[in-house]
């Protein structure tokens, strides 16, 4: 059981999906969770229904809007004085804005991609590193994706796996750079993960069973694998593995 008793984590997209695992993870390791949602907050609730009422604050907010990303991080340093882990988890996947879609569809999906998946969690990354800064050190957890190593195999999926590479690559420039003042940085990036949504992407690549035939292993990453490895991450056990990209694929990909 990783220890992470006494810190505060701030955890977006708390309510599906690899964030609600890792919720209920964090939620058992003993640490104060801030759990971020967006529209979902029953969802939020489920996932940390296992966390003790003193040791939870759910924390609504809409990522598009970067006065929402702002308000988001003072609660959750407001709640306990300061936030000593952050995971950025949350993200949209639109299976839209291709080479081959519209004007519209394309400037819309890109639009969004960039501010949710990018400018948010980057923002939410500024106030933690000058937070960490001027307190003595903290930890940054990002989930990015195989897709911005690889590349997706669905085009439709072009800015998605754009803007997980932008997120991935601002999280290196943090952890090379802010490593003397203790500041830990890790990326860890799922290949084909159980959740809903990538239940819905493998219906546009032929099927559940047709992309399940293209994995080593044969089968899909469980969230709970990614929760147990976010977690172990944010207590900074390993320092000197700060920077690194952990793949999540089940040997599907192998760099």
């Amino acid at each position: 059981m990783h220890d992470l008793s006494g810190k505060t984590v701030l955890l977006t997209g708390a309510s599906k999906g690899i964030g609600a695992s890792i919720a209920a993870a964090v939620g058992a390791t003993g640490a104060h969770l801030v759990g971020h949602y967006g529209t979902d907050r029953a969802g939020a609730e489920t996932a940390t229904r296992n966390v003790p009422p003193d040791r939870l604050r759910l924390i609504g907010a809409d990522l598009a809007s970067s006065e929402e990303v702002d308000r988001l991080w003072r609660e959750a340093q407001a709640w306990r004085g300061r936030v000593d882990v952050l995971i950025n988890n949350a993200a949209v996947m639109r299976i839209a804005g291709g080479i081959e879609d519209d004007d519209a569809a394309w400037d819309r999906v890109w639009a969004e991609a960039l501010q949710v998946n990018v400018l948010a969690p980057a923002r939410l990354m500024r106030h933690a590193v000058r937070h960490y800064v001027a307190s003595g050190g903290g930890t940054i957890v990002t989930i990015s994706s195989w897709a911005a190593q690889r590349g997706p195999g669905n085009p439709a999926l072009l800015a998605y796996a754009a803007s997980k590479g932008a997120v991935l690559a601002a999280t290196k420039a943090i952890a090379r750079n802010y490593a003397k003042q203790n500041i830990l940085a890790y990326i860890v990036a799922p290949g084909v993960v159980r959740t809903q949504l990538s239940e819905i992407a493998s219906a546009a690549t032929g099927g559940e069973a047709a992309v399940t035939a293209t994995l080593a292993m044969g089968e899909w990453v469980p969230p709970s694998d990614i929760a147990s490895l976010v977690t172990f991450l944010a207590t900074g056990t390993c320092r000197h593995l700060t920077g690194a990209t952990l793949d999540v694929n089940g040997a599907s990909y192998i760099r």
